[in-house]
């Protein structure tokens, strides 16, 4: 699993012009799942997303959780984030896991984070507000 994780004051994920969506202070995480990624990974993917420490505390290090700040979550599932683009310009996402696969996989990590999510599947518009910015690849 590979999960793009933005620490954010805000986000939103609209789909078809409706917002279906949002989070205040908090983390967005852009969840893609791979082919051969099974339950465990999708446990150890939430339980580390939980423990992460990227959020500041009084002395303005980042030294606490999403959990310790009361953050909220927001989780996209986003296949493209297995894209492989080493050969030509088209990206290949042959390291995807299938959909049957993979939205399981997903509801799984959004239901241990307590996230709020996008639509699986459905083309989505996805804004936020970076706060920092803070932005990290986590892979299990």
């Amino acid at each position: 699993m590979r999960a793009i994780v933005q620490r954010v004051s805000r986000a939103t994920v609209t789909c078809g012009g409706e917002e279906i969506a949002a989070i205040g202070a908090g983390l967005l995480v852009l969840l893609g799942v791979r082919e051969g990624d099974g339950e465990a990974e999708a446990d150890r993917l939430a339980r580390k997303l939980l423990a992460l420490r990227i959020f500041e505390d009084d002395g303005g290090r980042m030294s606490l959780s999403v959990g310790d700040v009361d953050g909220e979550v927001l989780c996209v599932s986003q296949f493209t984030l297995l894209a492989d683009v080493r050969r030509g310009n088209r990206p290949s996402f042959v390291d995807a896991a299938p959909p049957p696969v993979a939205e399981p996989l997903y509801e799984r990590v959004r239901e241990a984070l307590s996230a709020r999510g996008g639509r699986f599947g459905a083309h989505m518009e996805v804004s936020l507000v970076n706060d920092g910015p803070v932005t990290l690849i986590v892979e299990v």
